[in-house]
């Protein structure tokens, strides 16, 4: 009686526990897509989410219906499968408020029609593919508290980012950062990546970004930039978040930084304030325009025509951006602020940006110019040289719908920069026999003041007839320069026995005037011929004009500059007209989207030598070939190839008739008899993602090669003095790429691993003393990447791989530049207790000898950071980091090129310990983040 009273109990908790299981369940339908048949005895089997073991299975019964009873509650996969159908796989979750999930009809697709592929219903596949685009589910990848986007990215699928933050994917390098599909202060992708936090992103978005014209038509016009474009989070668009860093190091380095961005609904504000010398913030802008700055003619980002003309100086000028060499201070100040109001119906995005930057440093360069008579010219040259630069940018974008059907975008930007160069210059070219041939000083001295204004309207209408639209493009580039300085020059020439023989002094006042206005006009119209078949009429008007005045003044009795030197002076014009039509048929039938069409444009140049008053008209009528064709295998996988043509007109700087004489051991004269080349360019990608196996492939691939191309014709004497023109060569050149990049994400460890296979050449041509010569290259390189995150205990990431390299030139067939090589970088992140934590970062650089360079070269950077977080949220935080732990950035670099090869040793960033303040906050939907 005992024992039947002590067992009651149990027996009555196990009956219940029985019950309450039983009210978890599921049901559904099995079907096939096409024919509505029901599908007997297809397998159905519940998985656990968190590790993917079997749960259950039935067997679907008469009519295609199955019911799983007996379920706990808990979150799930249902995999569908049946012989000859693609696999379906849909997350679902059982729980009190949801017991049972009715599936209704599950919808099978044949593996004819799938190839095999994947179904995925819901959004927690890691990847997908929609047409051209790659779109990562960013909480489906783990970062560590406070982490910014570009921790992000380097997690993700083909995407990788170099210690300076530059980003390369699919091969490519990604030119444009976009948050919510708008630009984020303009052209600095780093200012997106490395200041936005990564808990605020949904989704990032991985595309090829067309033009407005190509967006708006559905048809590609083959213009296209490596896109990356960072979705938030709808509960991320309300509230603030910033941050302020202060840090002090040996040697005096330095860098602090203010962040602030406010999101309220559909507006965005964001201000950041930088000044360093350590060489890690605020270190340069692409000052890409969009409609002008470029050197030739081409299809502009709406598909119309575009001329455009060089606008550099003779002297030695600045781009404005740190490449490594030299010591920089950087000062970089910029605000954000975009807006949608009115339903949508009208929007603003703008953008301000300054920025100072300064940099001095030393070069020492060796080179050796091997000639194709047998010599060799040997020259080592000692550069000291001081940067500076100030810009300012503002740009604005305003769009607006006028009506249901039409809409207008309205965009500006301008730009003011003064830069200052002075550069000092030591050198010595001995022969083979060690005989010193000449001997040179050189001072440089150069100041530039630039303008630039942008301003580009563009209208669309769509009319009833669906597919039937209209557009129209109207562009003004306005580019001018003032430049002057001084060169200042002490050449000595010896003769075979090494004895001096003769010397050249140059002492010259120098003067720029570059002017370029452009006003482009482009009109489009799409027809659609059928429901599958359209036509995209283009019609195109660009009017340029451009003047290039240089002048170089010597001493008179009394040393002023007032004698012009009319060797080295000219004042050219070049006023360009070019009409533009074209016709493309663009088909979309089921999977299958194919372009094809061209485009004929009919160029006029008329060439003005004001000194002269020579007069040089010339005509060109020039092709623009495209044709496409992408095949979408699946939701998941497709095949994209493209092919375009595009014609290259001489920039100015290369026909005027001007002996540049910045160098005078190495001239250069322009050729007014210059003609178009012609460069065919064909591109190819495959992408395929599986979602069971979460596995990831990556094809890319790309070739171009160029007929009548614009090279350079040297001729160079015994002395070592050289004399270079551009010409047109009877040659073909190309260069290539492929790609491979595997991913797949190793279940039982959380270990992600990813190998990437490169191979990638050229061929290119230059005229040396009248002989062709033909430089080849081509490299060999694979990477194995491996990484792992456990939050708040530990990540780490690897990356590495051999490369093998073939190069040599045909007149120095004796030489070559053959050799392998090892590259790798990494780092961890270890969570210590009492919130302490040491990150650490590095990479590795192995190039073997070679009959070129007759040592080995590697180098080692490491860096690391020991990290203390206060408050619960790790807000605030002092850091004490180690740059360049063992001091191995040694200020190193050596090429090969043809007959040329060089070496240089310059003044860079080395080893230095740093004490940090950081203090972040984040205020996002109305309450404090947690981490």
């Amino acid at each position: 009686m005992k024992i039947t009273i002590i067992v009651l109990p149990f027996l009555l908790l196990f009956t219940l526990n029985l019950r309450a299981q039983s009210i978890y369940n599921v049901k559904g339908i099995i079907v096939d897509t096409s024919s509505n048949a029901k599908l007997v005895n297809a397998s159905i089997s519940i998985l656990n989410e968190k590790d993917s073991i079997l749960y259950t299975f039935v067997r679907a019964g008469v009519s295609g219906i199955f019911a799983i009873n007996n379920l706990s509650k808990g979150k799930f996969i249902l995999l569908a499968t049946y012989p000859g159908y693609a696999d379906y796989i849909e997350y679902f979750s059982l729980d009190s408020a949801k017991r049972t999930h009715d599936f209704g009809n599950i919808n099978m697709l044949l593996k004819t029609k799938l190839l095999a592929d994947v179904i995925v219903k819901g959004n927690r596949a890691s990847i997908k593919i929609k047409g051209d685009t790659t779109e990562f589910d960013a909480r489906t990848y783990k970062v560590q508290p406070n982490a910014t986007v570009e921790d992000l990215l380097k997690q993700l699928q083909g995407i990788q980012v170099d210690k300076d933050g530059k980003i390369t994917a699919q091969g490519e390098t990604v030119n444009k950062v976009l948050v919510d599909g708008e630009e984020f202060f303009g052209d600095d992708p780093t200012l997106v990546t490395k200041n936005l936090r990564a808990d605020m992103v949904d989704k990032v978005q991985l595309y090829d970004k067309k033009s407005d014209q190509a967006t708006f038509t559905g048809i590609d016009d083959g213009q296209k930039t490596k896109t990356i474009n960072i979705k938030l989070k709808a509960d991320k668009k309300n509230g603030y978040f910033g941050k302020v860093d202060a840090g002090y190091g040996t040697d005096n380095y330095y860098q602090s930084q203010i962040l602030f961005n406010m999101f309220k609904a559909k507006q965005k504000f964001s201000f950041f304030s930088t000044i360093s010398n350590d060489g890690k913030t605020g270190l340069g802008w692409e000052d890409n325009q969009k409609y002008g700055g470029g050197n030739n003619v081409s299809a502009m980002d709406d598909g119309s025509i575009m001329i455009m003309v060089g606008g550099g100086d003779d002297l030695d000028s600045w781009d404005g951006n740190y490449s490594g060499k030299g010591t920089p201070i950087a000062i970089n100040d910029g605000v954000h602020y975009d807006s949608k109001w009115n339903g949508d119906k009208q929007s603003l995005n703008t953008n301000y940006k300054l920025g100072v930057l300064t940099v001095d440093g030393v070069d020492n360069t060796l080179s050796q110019n091997n000639l194709p008579t047998g010599g060799i010219i040997n020259t080592t040259s000692n550069q000291n040289f001081h940067n500076y630069m100030f810009r300012n940018k503002l740009d604005a974008t305003y769009q607006v719908k006028l009506d249901t059907t039409s809409n207008l975008k309205l965009a500006f930007d301008a730009t003011t920069k003064h830069s200052q160069t002075k550069s000092d210059y030591m050198s010595t070219s001995r022969n083979s026999g060690d005989t010193l041939l000449n001997s040179s000083e050189r001072n440089i001295t150069n100041q530039v003041d630039a303008r630039i204004f942008n301003a580009n309207a563009f209208y669309t209408k769509k009319f009833k007839k669906k597919g039937r639209t209209f557009s129209w493009n109207v562009s003004e580039a306005y580019n001018e320069s003032q430049a002057n300085g001084t060169l200042k020059t002490d050449v000595d020439y010896f003769n075979n026995l090494g004895v001096q023989d003769s010397s050249q002094t140059t002492d010259q006042y120098k003067t720029n005037h570059l002017i370029s206005s452009q006003l482009n006009s482009n009109m489009t119209y799409t027809e659609p011929l059928s429901k599958t078949l359209s036509i995209i009429f283009n019609y195109g008007l660009a009017i340029d004009n451009s003047t290039a005045d240089r002048k170089s003044f010597n001493k008179d009795a009394n040393g002023f500059y007032t004698i012009l030197d009319s060797l080295y002076s000219n004042d050219y014009k070049l006023n360009q007209l070019a009409n533009q039509g074209g016709a493309i048929l663009n088909l979309k039938k089921g999977k299958t989207t194919i372009n094809i069409g061209t485009k004929v444009s009919d160029v006029n140049f008329k060439q003005v030598n004001e000194y002269t008053g020579d007069i040089f008209k010339r005509n060109f009528v020039d092709w623009s070939p495209q044709a496409s064709y992408q095949y979408r295998f699946s939701q998941q996988s497709n095949f994209n190839v493209n092919y375009n043509g595009k014609t290259t007109q001489p920039t100015v700087d290369q026909i005027q008739p001007l002996l540049v004489n910045t160098d005078p051991l190495n001239l250069i004269i322009g050729n007014p008899a210059l003609k178009p080349s012609f460069t065919n360019n064909i591109r190819l990608a495959y992408n395929s993602y599986k979602v069971l196996s979460d596995e990831y492939l990556g094809v890319y691939g790309n070739y171009s090669f160029t007929s009548s191309p614009i090279v350079n014709s040297t001729v160079t004497d015994s002395v070592g003095k050289s004399t270079t023109q551009y010409i047109n060569l009877n040659k073909i050149p190309f260069n290539y790429y492929l790609n491979i990049y595997y991913a797949r994400k190793l279940s039982s460890t959380g270990i992600n691993i990813g190998f990437t296979l490169n191979d990638q050449g050229s061929r290119t041509y230059n005229l040396s003393n009248g002989e062709i010569n033909a430089i080849t290259s081509t490299t060999y390189s694979g990477s194995l990447r491996v990484q792992k995150y456990v939050q708040k205990k530990y990540d780490f990431n690897i990356s590495f791989g051999p490369s093998l390299t073939y190069g040599g030139s045909s007149l120095q067939r004796n030489l070559n530049n053959n050799g392998h090589g090892l590259n790798g970088d990494g780092g961890f992140t270890f969570f210590l207790p009492w919130q302490f934590s040491i990150t650490s970062n590095g990479s590795y650089q192995y190039n073997s000898k070679t009959e070129t360079f007759d040592q080995d070269y590697s180098r080692f950077l490491l860096n690391a950071w020991l990290v203390k977080a206060f408050d619960k949220n790790e807000d605030f935080k002092i850091t004490l980091a180690c740059n360049d732990i063992l001091n191995q950035n040694s200020g190193f670099n050596r090429s090969s090129s043809g007959n040329l090869i060089t070496q240089e040793n310059y003044t860079t960033i080395k080893r230095f310990f740093m004490l940090t303040l950081v203090w972040t906050f984040n205020k996002m939907g109305g309450a404090s983040a947690k981490n």
